[in-house]
C-alpha cells in the first residue's frame, strides 16, 4: 500500500470526510476507501475461509475486521510522519485515508536535509514497529486459530508497507529519504528532488513488471493484479508531479511582479461599455486590463473580459461598464514588493484567474495567472 507524505496543496481543494482529529491532526477518509474496503474484504474473505473453515457469513466479517486493523496501522505510519514533522516546527494540514493507503499533509516543506530524513523515516520506522509486534504475536499464538492468521496478516501487511515505502523513490517515503541525501550532498534541494522523482518512475515501472510477472507465475491472484498495477501508476504520476514540483520550485526566484504585472487602463464609473471598448483599442497600452474609477479617480472595479464579450453588441453602447465589472473587494491582492515565494503563497491560498497589484493604495496592475504559469513553466502551453 502507498503512502507518501505530500507537499501542501492548494487551500479548499481538501479531498474526502473529515471524521475526527487525533492528536489534534485532521483525519479525512477519501471516497475510494469503500472500494478499497470491499476488495480486501472479498479477498481475506476467501482466504480466511480456506484456512480456518469458516461459513461465507464468517469469512466476511473476518475479512472486513481485518481492513480495520490494516487501515489502523496505515494511519499510524501517517501518524508516525505527522507527529515528527509538528515536533520539528512543520505545521500539519491532515491525515486522508484513501484507496492506496494513506498520505499526510503539511504547511511547508522540511527546512533540511536532516528533518526532512527524520520525517520520512518516521512513518516506516512505525510500520516495522507493528509488524514485530505481529511477528511476536503470531509467533506466540497457537497456529490453525483465528487469531493467530490475524497476527499473521497484519505482521506480513506492515512488513510489506515498511520495505515497499522505503524503495528509493518519489512519492514514497524512501524517495524523500533518498531526496534528503542527495539535498546534503548537492545543497539543491530541486536538483534532489528530480532525482527522487526519476528513480520514483524507475520504481513504478519496475513495480508493475514484477506485478505482471507474480500474476503470469500465479504467485499473485489475478483479483489483485489490477489494485498492485493501480499502485504502479500511482507511484508514476506521484513521480511526475514530483519532478514538475522541483522545476517549477526553481523558477520562482525568478518571479518579478513589476515585469509580470499587465498595465491598467481607467475609464469612469458609467462610461458605456462600448466607449470603454473604443477607448482601451486606441489609447490603452498592449494588454492592459480595464478599471473603474469613482468619481475621486479611485479604481473601484476590474472589467471582466468573459462578461465584456458575451454582451451582445447592441447591447454595449446602453450597458454602462459597471455591469461587466467585478468589485476591487471581490478580487485577491498582491503587493507590488511581494518576492516569488510570497507570490506563491497568496496563489496557493487564493487560487483565481487574475490578482490586482497594489502600491499602498493605488492599482498599479493586473497579474493573469496564465502568465505567471508562462513563468513557471515555459514549455508548457496555456490558454492566455
Amino acid at each position: 500500500m502507498n503512502s507518501p507524505t505530500r507537499a501542501p496543496r492548494r487551500a479548499g481543494r481538501r479531498t474526502g470526510l473529515t471524521v475526527g482529529r487525533v492528536f489534534g491532526v485532521p483525519l479525512r477518509v477519501n471516497v475510494s476507501m469503500l472500494l478499497l474496503t470491499l476488495l480486501i474484504t472479498v479477498m481475506y474473505a476467501q482466504f480466511a475461509r480456506d484456512r480456518l473453515d469458516l461459513p461465507p457469513l464468517g469469512g466476511y466479517l473476518i475479512g472486513l475486521g481485518f481492513v480495520v486493523s490494516l487501515l489502523g496501522s496505515v494511519l499510524l505510519h501517517e501518524l508516525g510522519h505527522a507527529l515528527t514533522a509538528r515536533r520539528h516546527g512543520i505545521g500539519v494540514r491532515g491525515i486522508t485515508l484513501e484507496l492506496l493507503g494513506g498520505y499526510t499533509e503539511m504547511d511547508s516543506d522540511a527546512p533540511t536535509p536532516r528533518v526532512e530524513l527524520l520525517v520520512s523515516l518516521a512513518g516506516p520506522a512505525v510500520s516495522a514497529v507493528l509488524g514485530a509486534v505481529g511477528v511476536g504475536l503470531t509467533l506466540a499464538l497457537p497456529t490453525g486459530t483465528l487469531a493467530h492468521q490475524l497476527a499473521l496478516q497484519l505482521a506480513l501487511s506492515n512488513v510489506v508497507v515498511a520495505i515497499f515505502n522505503m524503495l528509493p523513490g518519489l512519492p514514497l517515503d524512501g524517495g524523500r529519504a533518498l531526496r534528503a541525501a542527495v539535498w546534503a550532498a548537492t545543497r539543491d534541494r530541486h536538483r534532489a528532488t528530480e532525482v527522487a522523482g526519476w528513480v520514483g518512475r524507475a520504481v513504478a515501472v519496475g513495480t508493475a513488471g514484477l506485478v505482471v510477472l507474480l500474476t503470469v507465475e500465479r504467485l499473485l491472484v489475478p483479483l489483485a493484479l489490477p489494485l498492485m498495477l493501480l499502485v504502479a501508476v500511482t507511484l508514476w504520476r506521484g513521480a511526475g508531479q514530483s519532478i514538475r514540483y522541483a522545476r517549477i520550485s526553481r523558477r520562482v526566484p525568478s518571479i518579478d511582479l513589476a515585469r509580470l504585472a499587465r498595465p491598467v487602463f481607467g475609464v469612469p464609473t458609467g462610461t458605456p461599455l462600448a466607449e470603454a471598448q473604443r477607448r482601451h483599442a486606441e489609447q490603452a497600452p498592449p494588454g492592459a486590463a480595464v478599471t473603474v474609477l469613482d468619481s475621486s479617480g479611485r479604481t473601484v472595479a476590474l472589467l471582466d473580459p468573459a462578461a465584456a464579450d458575451a454582451v451582445p453588441a447592441p447591447r454595449r453602447p446602453w450597458l454602462a461598464v459597471d455591469a461587466v465589472a467585478r468589485p476591487l473587494a471581490q478580487l485577491p491582492t498582491l503587493p507590488a514588493g511581494l518576492d516569488g515565494e510570497r507570490v506563491m503563497e497568496v496563489v496557493q491560498a487564493h487560487p483565481a484567474a487574475r490578482y490586482v497589484v497594489t502600491a499602498g493604495e493605488d492599482v498599479v496592475g493586473v497579474l493573469h495567472i496564465a502568465d505567471l504559469a508562462q513563468v513557471l513553466e515555459p514549455t508548457r502551453k496555456m490558454n492566455r
